[in-house]
């Protein structure tokens, strides 16, 4: 696995970083009337608990083949990528082909009620480990004014097949 030494571990503090994380913490609130991790310091100490939380988050734009744009600490050594490999990876590449339909058509669903929980598929990381996500959130990430800017995925329990 390959990590861009010196940067990696601060990549939270990025403002850009900073800002998605609160997006996805206020559309997680949004959708599940519940929040995804404690809330409590500034919004920089709630993007570095997000990025270091013991489970994944994982989340990509709406690009018409969405890319990756966030993925937390342990997503990154699920996906076997660095920041700078998962943020350029479309998020349909998660998937392996035979899987894909079966992804968009989760997604789809999320988009249409903001959110889907207890999901479950496989995915391949980065070098084409196959594994097998369980009890997954998806939920729509949405802007100061509503508007949908984005998807995320939140699980703990997945295994390697």
């Amino acid at each position: 696995m390959v990590r861009d030494a010196g940067h990696e571990e601060e990549r939270w503090t990025d403002p850009a970083v900073v800002r998605w994380s609160q997006l996805l913490l206020d559309s997680f609130r949004r959708w599940l009337g519940r929040e995804l991790i404690e809330r409590k310091g500034s919004q920089e100490e709630q993007a570095r608990t997000l990025y270091h939380a013991p489970f994944v988050v994982v989340s990509h734009g709406m690009e018409a083949d969405p890319i990756l744009k966030y993925g937390n600490k342990i997503a990154q050594d699920l996906w076997e990528m660095d920041w700078a490999q998962l943020t350029r990876t479309p998020s349909r590449l998660t998937a392996e082909p035979v899987n894909q339909a079966e992804r968009a058509r989760m997604l789809a669903q999320a988009q249409e009620k903001g959110f889907i929980d207890d999901c479950k598929g496989v995915r391949i990381s980065g070098t084409g480990k196959r594994f097998l996500v369980e009890q997954a959130i998806v939920w729509n990430v949405v802007g100061a004014e509503g508007e949908q800017i984005g998807q995320a995925a939140t699980f703990s329990r997945w295994k390697f097949l």
